[in-house]
Parts: structure tokens; C-alpha cells; sequence
């Protein structure tokens, strides 16, 4: 049923405006820590210029700030649970503002990488503490699942004006301010976070286990970094022996969670339906979306020959959808049941994947921007009542463990999806352009068109005009193929965890029904 009352049968307690005001500030830090992820990339030109990194080190400035928060997001939740989550993310905040401080005014490429390391690990600590403390803040249901929607759209509106305010920054001041956008917003959180915040801790919390969370950290890097570097370069056998090395690391760690008292992973989650069903539910949805995102901003720009800011505008209808969509989950659920909204969110999700198969008709644009907004709306009401189904699974004193468990598989499902799609795409797009190459075509421009479709296009440039034009036709033919069989690949991921969520919440006495008829389960 859905939860009317507390456990003695009283009716939950509603929100007062001390509440409201600070889910606004815990909402801001999740803004600049999405803001974070793409905020960097229009500054690389000018980073490289005045740092001079070598082409390894500005990889490293890019990639270790995600590698880091992956790979403590389970560490700082079960932390979080056991020294206060509040106080965790107070440490969090300032290590952050901090952090950004010094990378502003780096030196040096080394300087800068170690200022990265430091937000990464600082940044690990505002998911999951942010989340957990949603669920001691609202107690009644709705009111809980509009602030999970809140929440999801800082996210989501952090990682869309990202490039944005880069890019307005960039403009006017130095590479370094792209970093100085965290602190007052950190600032903002230290002085308002102990008035309006309350503190949560497990009053029977065990000690951390340090040799989980080496294990736990070897293996979340091991596995992402080897990910990463299939979706760069293809299968190669050094990222595949690092890849089996961490799975073998994270079995190492899934067994030792069995044995210890006060587990940094509570296996036991799982044992609950509505629990496994919402992590499925997220771990495929993301794995979709991410690998089939990458293909998308370059059919807009290269392909359709969209500016880069051109390309950026066409993607805002899917953030706007999201946003919006993630707000409005909360009135949907008043009416149908979570169960519901998690089965036909997928498979509205997965129509909107579908969609993107007809791409290559008379208005490719119009077609992306529909099919990215329906995909949109499907995922926001998942990703809401997803998240919120994860968190109240879970007892309270373990909520901050729960939610850093689904942040990190959203992690891995998206390292996931981008490694596997992107290796996928590049085999058709090789395949589909191998055999249209228009003759006379030198080898080794042939060899630069068959790498990326970026390098066909630039490569088109250098040939005689009808021959460049083959080329450039063929190559934007091959990879909008490529994008096609993609995204139907998504759309059976999708469709098949719609399935699959219907199936264990049936399984566990749950109806996928109107709100007020779910069994159990539920």
C-alpha cells in the first residue's frame, strides 16, 4: 500500500518552510557538482595553453574527477550513516570550495590533476548525503518524492548549463574561473546547512571496514577506467586483463560484505523487490541512455552540420522535459501506483528510443528533438520514483549506503553503455562506410575516414569536390546506420527492464495499477 501512516499509525508529519529552504540548499551543490562533469571542457584550449599538459596529463584532468566519485560514492554513504550525514556533507562542501580554490590558480598540469583527485573524492560526498537526508527531511510520501524530483532536476539542469555558463565565463575571465563557480555555492551550504539541516547518524553503526573499501575502490576504477578505455581505443588486451582484474577484486568484495556485521554494502537490499526492481530499473536506463547520448551530439553536429551551439539548443528540450518531468512525477504518483509509473515510464522511455530509428527521413532534426523528449519524459518519472522507491527501501539508519549503491550504478551502467554502444557503432559505422567508399579514394585518407566520422569529414576536405562529397554522404549515411541499430539496442534494454520491473514487483504480491490497489510487495 502506499504509505499513509508512520509504523505506530500515525499520519507523517508534513514538511514545514525550515525543510523547503533546505532542500533548495542541498539542491545547489548537486547543480555544481553535475556542473562540474562538463564545465571543464570548454577550458581545456586555454588549460593546455598556459599549463602545457602532456596528452596523458590532460586526459588525467578530465577523467580522474568522475573516476574518484565513482569510486567513493559507496564508501562516503555507508560513512555518512555512521559519523552523520549532515556532518559528512559539511566536511564535503568545504574540501570542495577548497579544492576549486586552488585548481583555479594551478601552476601546473600536476597541481591541477591533484585538485581534480581532491573534488572527486569531495564530490563523492554530496550525492548520497544529500539523498539520505532527503529521506530524514520528508516524511510524508508525496512530499518525499517532489524532493527526490527537485533533487534529479539539479542534476539534470547542472549538466545542461554546464557548457553554458563555461562558456559565458570563458569569455570574459581566466580558464581558472570555471572552478571559482563552486565556492560561493559550498560557502552558501557551510553557513546555512547546520541552521536548516538536520543531522542523521546509525545510532548501532559498526566501524568501517577499511579492507572494503580498498577492494571497493580498486575495483570501481579498475572496472571504469578499463570501460573507458574500450570506448577510446576499442577491445585491447591491457583494459580487458584490468577489466577482469577488477571484477575478480569486486567479487573479492561482495564476499566479504557477507561476512562482517556492519557491511560497507548491504547485500541484504537486494533480498527486497521494490529495491531491486528501482536499481535495475536506473542501472538500465542510464546504461541506454549514456551510450546512445554520444552518438546523438555528434549526428547533430557532423552529420546535420549543426554549430556546437546549435547543437547544445536542440538538446535543451530534453533537459526542459526532464526538469519538468522530474517535478511533476510526485502529482503522477498521486494517481498511479510507483509500480506503475517505473513499468510504463520504461516502456514510454523505450518508445522514444524507438524513435530515433527514423532519423534518416525529411526532418531529421524534428524527429531527434521528439524522440530525445519523449525518452525524457519517460526517464524523469523513473529516475524520481525510482530513487525514491531505492532510499525507503532501505531502513532509515542505512539510507545513505542505499543511495550511494544507486548513484554508483549509475556510474558503472553509464561507463557501461558508453564503452559497449560506442564499440558497437564504431564496428557498424567501419562496416557500413567500408563498403560505400567511393572509388579513387587514397588508402590512407580511406584509413582516416574509417577511424571516426570526424576524421571522414576533415579528410573530405582535402579531395577533389564530388569525391569529397561521396565521401562526406557516405560517411553521414554509415553513421547515421550506426545510430539507428543503436538506438533499437536501446530501446530492447529499456523495454526489457520494464519487463523485467513488472515482473519482479508481480513476483513480490506488487499490481501494476491505479494508486491505493498495489499488493505487498509494494
Amino acid at each position: 500500500m502506499h504509505e499513509a501512516q508512520t509504523a505506530d499509525g500515525r499520519t507523517p508529519a508534513k514538511a514545514t518552510r525550515r525543510e523547503w529552504i533546505g532542500l533548495a540548499v542541498i539542491a545547489l551543490p548537486c547543480l555544481v557538482y553535475a556542473m562540474d562533469l562538463t564545465v571543464l571542457n570548454l577550458a581545456l584550449p586555454a588549460i593546455s595553453a598556459q599549463l602545457r599538459p602532456t596528452s596523458a596529463q590532460l586526459l588525467w584532468i578530465v577523467d580522474i574527477y568522475g573516476f574518484l566519485v565513482a569510486g567513493f560514492l559507496i564508501t562516503m554513504g555507508t560513512l555518512g550513516d555512521r559519523i552523520g550525514r549532515r556532518k559528512l556533507l559539511l566536511a564535503g562542501a568545504a574540501a570542495f570550495g577548497l579544492a576549486s580554490t586552488v585548481a583555479a590558480f594551478a601552476t601546473s598540469a600536476e597541481m591541477l590533476i591533484a585538485m581534480r583527485a581532491a573534488l572527486g573524492i569531495a564530490g563523492a560526498t554530496l550525492a548520497p548525503s544529500t539523498m539520505s537526508l532527503i529521506r530524514n527531511m520528508f516524511h510524508d510520501e508525496h512530499e518525499r518524492q517532489f524532493a527526490i524530483g527537485v533533487w534529479i532536476a539539479s542534476f539534470s539542469v547542472g549538466g545542461a548549463i554546464g557548457p553554458l555558463v563555461g562558456g559565458v565565463l570563458l569569455q570574459f575571465f581566466w580558464w581558472g574561473s570555471v572552478f571559482l563557480v563552486a565556492v560561493p555555492v559550498m560557502l552558501l551550504l557551510l553557513l546555512l546547512g547546520p541552521k536548516l539541516l538536520p543531522e542523521y547518524r546509525d545510532p548501532n553503526a559498526g566501524r568501517v571496514d577499511l579492507a572494503s573499501v580498498v577492494l571497493s575502490l580498486a575495483s570501481v576504477l579498475a572496472v571504469i577506467y578499463a570501460l573507458k578505455r574500450f570506448a577510446e581505443g576499442g577491445f585491447a588486451w591491457q583494459p580487458g586483463l584490468l577489466l577482469a582484474a577488477g571484477l575478480i577484486v569486486g567479487v573479492s568484495f561482495v564476499r566479504r560484505q557477507r561476512r562482517l556485521a556492519y557491511p560497507l554494502l548491504d547485500l541484504r537490499l537486494f533480498a527486497q523487490a521494490k529495491f531491486s526492481a528501482a536499481i535495475a530499473a536506473y542501472a538500465l536506463s542510464c546504461l541506454a541512455m549514456f551510450g546512445v547520448y554520444i552518438f546523438i551530439t555528434q549526428y547533430l553536429q557532423l552529420v546535420l552540420g549543426l554549430t556546437p551551439l546549435a547543437a547544445g539548443i536542440a538538446t535543451l528540450p530534453w533537459a526542459l522535459v526532464f526538469v519538468i518531468g522530474s517535478l511533476v512525477a510526485p502529482r503522477v504518483a498521486r494517481r498511479f501506483a510507483p509500480v506503475s509509473i517505473l513499468v510504463w515510464g520504461l516502456a514510454l522511455t523505450a518508445f522514444g528510443f524507438a524513435m530515433l530509428a527514423f532519423v534518416d527521413g525529411s526532418y531529421p532534426l524534428a524527429v531527434l528533438v521528439a524522440a530525445t523528449v519523449v525518452m525524457s519524459a519517460g526517464l524523469a518519472p523513473v529516475f524520481t520514483i525510482g530513487n525514491e522507491m531505492i532510499i525507503t527501501a532501505a531502513p532509515p539508519e542505512r539510507a545513505g549506503a542505499a543511495s550511494a549503491l544507486s548513484e554508483t550504478s549509475s556510474e558503472f551502467s553509464g561507463a557501461l553503455g558508453i564503452a559497449v554502444f560506442g564499440s558497437l557503432g564504431t564496428v557498424l559505422y567501419r562496416s557500413g562506410l567500408g563498403e560505400a567508399l567511393p572509388e579513387g579514394v587514397p588508402l590512407t585518407t580511406a584509413a582516416e575516414a574509417l577511424a571516426t566520422l570526424g576524421g571522414a569529414m576533415a579528410a573530405a576536405t582535402a579531395l577533389p569536390t564530388q569525391m569529397g562529397d561521396a565521401l562526406r554522404a557516405a560517411a553521414a549515411a554509415a553513421f547515421t546506420g550506426a545510430l539507428q541499430f543503436n538506438a533499437l539496442a536501446g530501446a530492447a534494454i529499456v523495454l526489457a527492464a520494464s519487463l523485467a520491473a513488472a515482473r519482479i514487483l508481480r513476483g513480490a504480491g506488487a499490481v501494476v495499477g491505479p494508486a491505493g490497489r498495489e499488493g505487498a510487495g509494494e
